[in-house]
């Protein structure tokens, strides 16, 4: 009876131990994800927000880019408040498709953000990209701060003063003023219809050929 008691007692501390053991692992598994979300959360973001033609072609170049941590497509730029995608098609919004760009300024700069939006569309058509055709399409960049301002500037003279392209760039740079965030059904949009006409016929030609000049900077996937 003795050895049975002294044997039932170790098995009952082993099982404790173990399962102290086990607890105090998760709770430090959990402290360790919580430690992380946190640092992740708390890392100081820039915006950016762009208009290139249409919002879903511009939100997929963007969302390759190392250190973009979000794009939402939108409008802005116009005098109508809270416009529906129909509002802007209309062209009496005075609004443009953009895309506001929440990004990490210690892995990417202001000034490669505006090399990827100056090369991955055509800046020298007034009112348009392709077959896509009205002012909610023209080329715009709405600056936050006097130092976006002064990059924008500058980058826009230097690529007209070497003739970067074969016309004048006429891209617009006003002050960013609001931003109206476009409907659900176009967030994302290109991830979530790769397979639709307009995705694999215009949206995949562009993005081919972004991702062949600005490969250096790409996400890992």
């Amino acid at each position: 009876m003795m050895k049975k008691s002294i044997i039932l007692t170790v098995f009952i501390i082993l099982a404790v131990a173990l399962f102290l053991t086990v607890l105090l692992s998760k709770q430090n598994n959990i402290r360790k994800k919580t430690t992380m979300t946190n640092l992740t959360s708390n890392v100081p973001l820039d915006t950016a927000t762009f208009g290139a033609g249409c919002f879903w072609c511009v939100e997929a170049v963007f969302q390759k880019l190392e250190g973009v941590v979000s794009v939402s497509s939108g409008y802005s730029g116009g005098q109508t408040k809270n416009p529906s995608y129909e509002d802007v098609c209309s062209g009496k919004t005075g609004h443009a498709e953009v895309c506001q760009i929440a990004y990490d300024s210690k892995k990417i700069s202001y000034d490669e953000l505006l090399e990827a939006f100056w090369m991955s569309h055509d800046p020298t058509t007034m009112n348009q990209q392709g077959a896509d055709v009205g002012t909610q399409y023209r080329s715009a960049i709405f600056y936050h701060n006097e130092t976006q301002k002064e990059l924008a500037e500058a980058y826009k003279k230097k690529l007209n003063d070497e003739h970067t392209f074969e016309n004048p760039v006429i891209t617009e740079i006003n002050p960013f003023k609001e931003f109206y965030k476009a409907e659900n059904y176009h967030q994302n949009y290109y991830n979530e219809n790769s397979n639709k006409p307009y995705c694999m016929l215009v949206i995949r030609p562009k993005l081919d050929k972004f991702e062949k000049v600005f490969k250096a900077k790409l996400k890992k996937d």
